[in-house]
Parts: structure tokens; C-alpha cells; sequence
């Protein structure tokens, strides 16, 4: 049974950091796409960043790119989420995901490419 869990929200000013991390506690060696999410209450979720573990490749939605950086440690088993330089609008619930099979490029900030998914970490910037 795979588990993700997520870890590292909080609260922060403008301008500041935070590092989520993603935990995988179960069966997921197969898994070589992993993702990051957001949503706040009455918006779709957003995908805004993934990984391709296989060749170490990376994808940033616009509204975070050079601002986050995503990185996965497989011998922890943990994927990161380093946001720097945070915005009020970068306020939202995080999740982690991870999918069983690879993801087309275009298919990497769609949801149900996903197959695994966390709880969830709330991150405020004021």
C-alpha cells in the first residue's frame, strides 16, 4: 500500500521560504513521476511542478517557475518542494502525487495522471 505524506507548511510573510517535503512510506519503486499540487477553496486544483526520475527531468507551471525548485531523494524516499520568494497568492493546500506508469510532458500538471496522493500541507503567505 503506497502512502504519501507531506510535511513542511506553515505560515510565512511575503518574500520568504519554505521546504515541503513528500514521504513515501509505502510500495512505490515503480514510480518515477512525481508531482506537486495546490489548491484553495473554489479553484481547480493546480499542478505546478513534477519530476521525471529516470533522466532527473523537471516541469514548473509559469506561476512558479524560478521560484520553486522540485527534487526527489530516492535513497529517503522523500520528494521535496523548495519555494522561495513566496507570494500571498501562493497561499493554498499542497499536495504530492506519484503515478505507477511515466506521464507525457503534457500530462504533467493533469491530476488524473497521478495515482497516489497525500493529505495535504496548508501554506500561508501574508
Amino acid at each position: 500500500q503506497v502512502q504519501l505524506v507531506e510535511s513542511g507548511g506553515g505560515s510565512v510573510q511575503a518574500g520568504g521560504s519554505l521546504r515541503l517535503s513528500c514521504v513515501d512510506s509505502g510500495y512505490t519503486y515503480s514510480s518515477n513521476s512525481w508531482g506537486w499540487f495546490r489548491q484553495t477553496p473554489g479553484k481547480e486544483r493546480e499542478g505546478i511542478a513534477s519530476i521525471y526520475t529516470v533522466d532527473g527531468s523537471t516541469y514548473y507551471a509559469d506561476s512558479v517557475k524560478g521560484r520553486f525548485t522540485i527534487s526527489r531523494d530516492g535513497s529517503a524516499k522523500t520528494m521535496y518542494l523548495q519555494m522561495n520568494n513566496l507570494k500571498p497568492e501562493d497561499s493554498a493546500m499542497y499536495y504530492c502525487a506519484a503515478s505507477r506508469a511515466g506521464i507525457l510532458p503534457s500530462r504533467r500538471f493533469q491530476g488524473e495522471s497521478y495515482d497516489y496522493w497525500g493529505q495535504g500541507t496548508q501554506v500561508t503567505v501574508s
